[in-house]
């Protein structure tokens, strides 16, 4: 039983990491990029205002920077459960 409850708490965590990634990422490319950009015109980045840099570069930075942190944060979990490569 106890192998049992391990690997719901190794799922449930699995899918509570993804779930955190995914609202993440649909907040900096839809809210920031899509909803948010005239408010977020009066902002410059790099010559570019702000909403225009999300809606173009940003919301792959965050796609990139989430799946190095998602590589990281389940190979610590991984550990945690006994399951590492």
């Amino acid at each position: 039983m106890a192998d049992k409850d391990s690997s719901n708490a190794y799922w449930a965590a699995n899918v509570r990491i993804i779930v955190i990634s995914l609202a993440i990422w649909f907040v900096c490319s839809f809210g920031l990029g899509i909803i948010l950009r005239p408010a977020l015109s009066g902002i410059s980045v790099g010559g570019a205002d702000l909403g225009f840099w999300f809606a173009q570069n940003g919301s792959i930075y965050v796609f990139l920077i989430l799946i190095f942190a998602y590589a990281a944060i389940m190979n610590r979990l991984d550990r945690q459960h006994g399951v590492e490569e």
